[in-house]
């Protein structure tokens, strides 16, 4: 069985990038935005954890979770993970 080897993110002109985001509904627009930054907040923090940088890491993750909800229900495709690639 042939598998695709792993696709490497590529930049997109801004253009390009305007054009998709106009053809989104503004709240899944959004919602992109909000989860890459609650993913890049949510990774900034490393272990160990002192109590408050675990509750402003489980406060981007809870940011994360609520973005990704809206962005499976448009497109499973659009979910963003933590510290890595969707």
């Amino acid at each position: 069985m042939v598998t695709a080897p792993d696709l490497v993110p590529v930049p997109i002109p801004d253009g390009v990038a305007a054009l998709i985001g106009s053809c989104m509904p503004r709240g899944v627009l959004q919602a992109e935005i909000e989860a890459e930054c609650a993913a890049r907040e949510a990774m900034r923090f490393r272990a160990p954890f002192c109590s408050e940088d675990h509750a402003d890491r489980e406060h981007a993750l809870a940011l994360l979770s609520r973005a990704n909800k809206i962005l499976a229900a448009y497109n499973p495709g659009l979910v963003v993970r933590p510290g890595g690639p969707r």
